[in-house]
């Protein structure tokens, strides 16, 4: 009989083991990421999480997954907004890239030069190639126009509402 409950005790404690090892961990790459109730968009916040906070998954339903953080805090989160590797560092620069300031709390290390030739799709040597090419004046600066464009948080926000992307493409409500 002791035997028997130790052996249930050893594999109870085996399978709580194994689950939580096979919990999948990712991390918070966007800024005013918060967890939800559910898996929308538009339902109750449930807690604000930074970028940068390892939380594991629970459950996944499609474009969202179910999240727990270390301190316990479960809820919904639009899957474009966590990574599956950790940010490494510090952002540099201050003045906020083609959003604004609301990305320099972001933990992600970026050069300045790199994300923004990223953004605009040009890399050293398409930039050669376009001088090479004799690429007009006015071309270059339209695209330093748009380069130096900030838009707010809230801007944004308004604007995925609006065009129903990324986790508002479901409407309120919407199935996991």
């Amino acid at each position: 009989m002791r035997i028997t409950r130790s052996i249930v005790a050893g594999l109870a404690l085996l399978l709580v083991a194994t689950t939580a090892m096979a919990e999948e961990k990712r991390w918070v790459s966007s800024e005013g990421t918060t967890l939800k109730s559910e898996a929308s968009a538009t339902s109750e916040n449930v807690a604000d999480v930074v970028v940068g906070t390892e939380v594991a998954v629970v459950d996944s339903g499609g474009r969202w997954l179910k999240v727990r953080t270390a301190a316990g805090k479960e809820g919904w989160v639009y899957a474009g907004r966590v990574s599956d590797t950790p940010p490494v560092g510090e952002v540099s620069g201050s003045d906020g890239g083609l959003f604004g300031g609301s990305m320099q709390k972001s933990q992600i290390n970026t050069a300045k030069a790199d994300s923004a030739r990223s953004i605009r799709g040009l890399s050293p040597e398409t930039t050669q190639y376009a001088k090479n090419r004799g690429t007009p004046d006015v071309v270059k600066k339209s695209l330093d126009v748009v380069l130096l464009r900030k838009v707010s948080a809230k801007e944004l926000k308004a604007f995925l509402q609006e065009g129903k992307i990324g986790e508002y493409a479901q409407v309120q409500g919407g199935k996991k």
